[in-house]
C-alpha cells in the first residue's frame, strides 16, 4: 500500500460503502441524508440490467417515507391483486391479496417493483444529491486501528489508492470482500436446485397482472406480474443434467413446462439468468470498525419477497446509528446494536424460508399428493380466514419485525412495547394525516395520542426533541396506544421508549441509560 495517497481532511466523518445494490444505495442514501459524507464504490461496470428480487414489502415502504421514495415506487410498480394456483393445466384456486393488509398499513397490498428498476432510481436520488457511484472500483485491502480503516482500492486496469475512513460497510453480497477480509464465517449450505429467471413480454391466461403458481412437479414455477402491457417475470428452478449445463442454458431449454402447464405464450424474452441460491447467516454482523449489511451478512431462499427488504432494514438500522456516532452525539457502542437487533432475525428468516421453499420443492409422492390435491383446496380455506391473513400479511411485510429484547427498548404503555415498530393508525375518518406523517423527519421524536403537558412540550422544546400530539380517537386504541402515554421514536421509527409517565424525568432517565441525547440530523 502507498503511504503518499493523501487521507480525507476529517476520517472520523467518513463511510465507506462497499457495493452498489439497494442495500448499500439506501445506507448511503440514509448517511447522506443525515448529514454523513460517504464514498460509494462496486466493482460493476454497470447497474444490473437483470434482477431476482421482485417484491417491496410494506414496512420498506413505510420507511421510503422518509425520503419521499414510497408514492414513487407504488407509483412504478405493480400491485398484484392475487395469487393463482395451478395443477395439470387447471387453475385450481386462487388468493385474493388486495388490502390484505387493511388496517395495518397505509401499504395494505403486494407490490411487484424489480430490483433493477429500483436500483436505478436510489441511484437518481443520490445523484440529487450529489453522489455517484464510483463504479469499476473494488475493495483490495482493509486494516483497522484504533482511530479509523485504511483501505486499499483497486480500480480496473490497475490503478490504486489507499484511502481512510472512520467505518467500513460491506454491501457487497454473498461474496463479501469486507467478509473476506474480516474473517467473518458464513455457515450454512446451497439449494441443490438451480434457479432460473426470465424477462419476458408473453400472452395467455396467466398473463393478467396476478402471481401465478405451478404445483405440478418438484420444480419450483411461478409467474409474477410486471407493470406493463404483457410484462411477465418467470422464475423457476431446474435439476439433474440440465443444472449442470448453466453456460449453455437457455430459457428454451426450460420454457415446455411454463407453456404447457400454464399456457403460457412467450412472444419476446427480453433477458435469461440462471443462478443458485444459499441459505447462510454470518457470524457476526461486526467487525471492529466494519459491518456487513444485506446479503453480505445473510442470504436465504426468495420464499416469500423477503431477501432486499431484510437488506434495506439492515441499512436504515445501520444509517442512524452511524450517524449519530460520526456527529458526536452517541458512543461507539452504539452501534452493537446493529448486531443484537438484526442477527436474530436474520437467523429466523433463513430457517423460516427455508422451510416454505423445501416444502414448495420436496420430491417423493407425498409430496406431490399434498402439493397438487391438498394445498389448492386447504390454501384458500386458511387464507380466507381474518386472522390467518392479518398473520401471514403481518409476517412477510415485515411491520412485526421488532427489537423488544435490544438494548435501546424499554418500557410498554398499551399494547405497545418499546421495540415495535410504530402502530399505524390513519387520519380522522380514514382520511386526513395519518401517524406515520411526522415520521418524514429522520430523527427522534414524541409522539403522545391525547393531550401531553406544558412541562413536557416545554422540555421537549429545549432539547430539541419534537414532539406530535394526535387528538385521542377510537383509532389509537384498536391500534393498541394508550390514551396519554408517552412513546419515543427512534429515526427509524421503532418505539425506543414507552411510558405511562409524561414526565419530563422519564425522558432524562431514558437518555441517561443509553448514554446519549440525539442530535437533529437535518
Amino acid at each position: 500500500m502507498s503511504g503518499s495517497d493523501p487521507e480525507p481532511e476529517d476520517p472520523r466523518a467518513d463511510v465507506l460503502v462497499v457495493g452498489a445494490g439497494p442495500t448499500g444505495l439506501v445506507l448511503a442514501l440514509w448517511l447522506t441524508s443525515m448529514g454523513v459524507r460517504i464514498r460509494l464504490i462496486d466493482r460493476a461496470a454497470e447497474p444490473g440490467t437483470t434482477s431476482r428480487a421482485l417484491a417491496v414489502q410494506a414496512r420498506t415502504l413505510e420507511l421510503y417515507r422518509q425520503q419521499g421514495l414510497a408514492d414513487v415506487v407504488v407509483a412504478r410498480g405493480h400491485r398484484t391483486a392475487g395469487v393463482n394456483l395451478w395443477v395439470e393445466g387447471v387453475l385450481k384456486a386462487r388468493v385474493p391479496l388486495s388490502d390484505i393488509g387493511r388496517g395495518m398499513t397505509p401499504y395494505a397490498f403486494m407490490l411487484v417493483f424489480p430490483q433493477d428498476e429500483h436500483e436505478g432510481l436510489l441511484i437518481e436520488r443520490l445523484a440529487a444529491l450529489g453522489v455517484e457511484v464510483e463504479r469499476r472500483c473494488e475493495l483490495a485491502e482493509l486494516e483497522q486501528d484504533a482511530g479509523g480503516v485504511t483501505v486499499t482500492l483497486r480500480r480496473e486496469g490497475g490503478g490504486q489508492e489507499t484511502a481512510r475512513f472512520a467505518y467500513v460497510a460491506g454491501c457487497d453480497g454473498a461474496h463479501s470482500r469486507v467478509r473476506e477480509a474480516l474473517g467473518v464465517g458464513f455457515p450454512g449450505g446451497v439449494y441443490q436446485q438451480r434457479f432460473y429467471v426470465a424477462d419476458v413480454v408473453a400472452q395467455g391466461p396467466c398473463v393478467d397482472g396476478e402471481l401465478h403458481i405451478d404445483l405440478d412437479e418438484a420444480d419450483f414455477l411461478a409467474v409474477f406480474p410486471l407493470a406493463g402491457e404483457g410484462r411477465a417475470r418467470v422464475i423457476g428452478t431446474v435439476r439433474g443434467e440440465r443444472a449442470e449445463r448453466v453456460d449453455s442454458l437457455t430459457f428454451a431449454d426450460v420454457s415446455d413446462r411454463a407453456i404447457r402447464n400454464l399456457k403460457l405464450e412467450v412472444r419476446r424474452v427480453n433477458w435469461f439468468s440462471t443462478y443458485r441460491v444459499h441459505h447462510r447467516v454470518a457470524n457476526s454482523f461486526r467487525g471492529g470498525r466494519a459491518f456487513l449489511v444485506g446479503d453480505a451478512a445473510h442470504i436465504h431462499s426468495p420464499a416469500g419477497g423477503q431477501g432486499m427488504n431484510t437488506g434495506i432494514g439492515d441499512a436504515i438500522n445501520l444509517a442512524w446509528k452511524l450517524a449519530a456516532v460520526l456527529r458526536g452525539g452517541a458512543p461507539d457502542r452504539l452501534l452493537d446494536s446493529y448486531e443484537a437487533e438484526r442477527i436474530g432475525f436474520a437467523r429466523r428468516l433463513v430457517a423460516t424460508t427455508d422451510r416454505a421453499f423445501s416444502f414448495a420443492t420436496a420430491e417423493g409422492g407425498l409430496a406431490d399428493l399434498v402439493r397438487t390435491r391438498a394445498a389448492p383446496v386447504l390454501i384458500p380455506l386458511i387464507t380466507a380466514a381474518g386472522p390467518f391473513r392479518k398473520f401471514m400479511f403481518r409476517t412477510v411485510s415485515q411491520i412485526t419485525l421488532n427489537y423488544r429484547q435490544g438494548p435501546l427498548s424499554v418500557g410498554v404503555a398499551g399494547r405497545v412495547r418499546a421495540g415495535d415498530r410504530l402502530p399505524w393508525a390513519p387520519g380522522p375518518g380514514g382520511e386526513g394525516v395519518d401517524n406515520f406523517a411526522p415520521l418524514a423527519d429522520i430523527g427522534w421524536q414524541a409522539h403522545v395520542y391525547g393531550e401531553a403537558p406544558p412541562e413536557l412540550a416545554d422540555w421537549c422544546a429545549a432539547q430539541p426533541l419534537p414532539l406530535h400530539e394526535f387528538d385521542w380517537r377510537p383509532d389509537h386504541a384498536d391500534a393498541g396506544f394508550e390514551r396519554d402515554a408517552l412513546y419515543l421514536l427512534r429515526p427509524d421509527t421503532y418505539v425506543a421508549f414507552a411510558s405511562r409517565s409524561q414526565s419530563p424525568a422519564v425522558l432524562e432517565a431514558y437518555f441517561a441509560h443509553i448514554g446519549f441525547r440525539p442530535l437533529p440530523y437535518r
